[in-house]
């Protein structure tokens, strides 16, 4: 089967980008230092383009009903031009996937918008159809595979982004974090996945090439999706296949934040984390740095006083200059304890921190 490819391709690679496989999609890892490209989100702005994800409207009478059922958050306490970040959960608890959900303003054609992974799509909205013919809500789930979606990143990117597209500064310089507005015919949200401040903007596909081109030159540095999984890991933001899947809950994956118990919603998989709660003894997702050479990886087995964990995700950190990870650990473990990692060369001792390891440019206090 050929890959498929976002209105962005021909550009990606007249830039010199080098381009990979991701979950079928034929998208760029980098334009040629992986490295800078982390940096400059960082310190100044980058834009990725992430087309391959799919938007999402929920239209009908009675979406939320229908919402309330599908996730694990309370989609209930959105007002409108809130996001809400939730996971959606099979019957026995694990994750099928995280996404965000929009509430659309008053009077928009629809009353809420969804964005979802990539390589899980076409997956999610079987689902999302299988839970709502389930529940009989009048409501529909709309792919709009008629939008781009860029985002731009970093903590020039107001700065940058009003830079080159005017029009948008009435709207985005009000905006606050986790919330969205539609402008004209554009879906613009100040949200992200690097652990930075900066938008992400929905968009119909002939119009991205413009939209990509004016923030080129406003300076914002294109960035491919090899800097995009750095940044979101030293964020301590969970990656969907690798730190968390149908096999995990939410409540061994550093995500029971987003697990709405208030109350007696009635969403899927409710009854297996109330059961799995009540039972203790969860394995919990944590922060690992290495304390010596070599890098962190997937998979890795990690032993510490109280059995074997696993790297979830590992990485060298460009901000940091050292190793780092996300690694699922027995109960108990706790900040601040050396564990020992099974690396390719052989064992190596590593410290378990709290996550994030950086968020909005600067390293956090990972040990207290």
């Amino acid at each position: 089967m050929p890959f498929k490819r976002t209105p962005l391709f021909d550009i990606h690679c007249a830039a010199g980008a080098k381009m990979v496989d991701f979950g079928g999609w034929e998208m760029p890892l980098h334009y040629g230092s992986q490295i800078e490209e982390h940096l400059v989100v960082r310190v100044d702005c980058g834009m990725f383009d992430v087309s391959h994800m799919r938007v999402l409207d929920v239209a009908g009478a009675a979406s939320l009903a229908f919402l309330q059922r599908l996730l694990a958050n309370d989609a209930g306490r959105l007002v409108p031009g809130k996001a809400l970040y939730s996971c959606m959960l099979r019957a026995d608890g694990g994750v099928i996937d995280d996404l965000i959900v929009y509430r659309m303003p008053d009077g928009a054609p629809v009353p809420y918008r969804i964005v979802v992974n990539a390589g899980t799509a076409d997956g999610d909205v079987a689902w999302m159809r299988q839970v709502l013919a389930e529940t009989g809500c009048d409501a529909q789930v709309v792919e709009r595979t008629d939008l781009a979606l860029i985002a731009v990143q970093g903590p020039r990117a107001l700065e940058r982004l009003t830079r080159a597209v005017p029009r948008l500064a009435p709207v985005v310089e009000r905006m606050a974090p986790f919330t969205a507005e539609p402008a004209d015919d554009w879906f613009v949200a100040r949200t992200g996945y690097t652990g930075e401040d900066g938008f992400e903007i929905a968009l119909p596909a002939p119009q991205a090439a413009g939209l990509w081109q004016a923030l080129a030159a406003a300076g914002v540095r294109p960035c491919g999706l090899g800097a995009r999984d750095t940044l979101r890991l030293e964020a301590g933001m969970n990656l969907y296949g690798s730190d968390m899947d149908a096999t995990v809950t939410p409540l061994e994956s550093g995500l029971a934040w987003t697990v709405d118990l208030r109350g007696d919603r009635a969403f899927v998989g409710r009854a297996a984390l109330e059961r799995q709660a009540a039972a203790g003894g969860l394995r919990q997702l944590l922060g690992l740095r290495l304390e010596g050479r070599g890098v962190l990886r997937s998979h890795q087995a990690v032993a510490t006083a109280l059995g074997t964990g696993e790297v979830t995700s590992g990485t060298f950190s460009p901000s940091l200059g050292y190793s780092i990870a996300l690694a699922r650990l027995p109960a108990g473990v706790k900040p601040g304890d050396i564990v020992t990692v099974a690396l390719r060369g052989g064992a190596a001792a590593a410290i378990v921190c709290r996550l994030p390891f950086v968020r909005n440019g600067k390293a956090h206090d990972a040990f207290s």
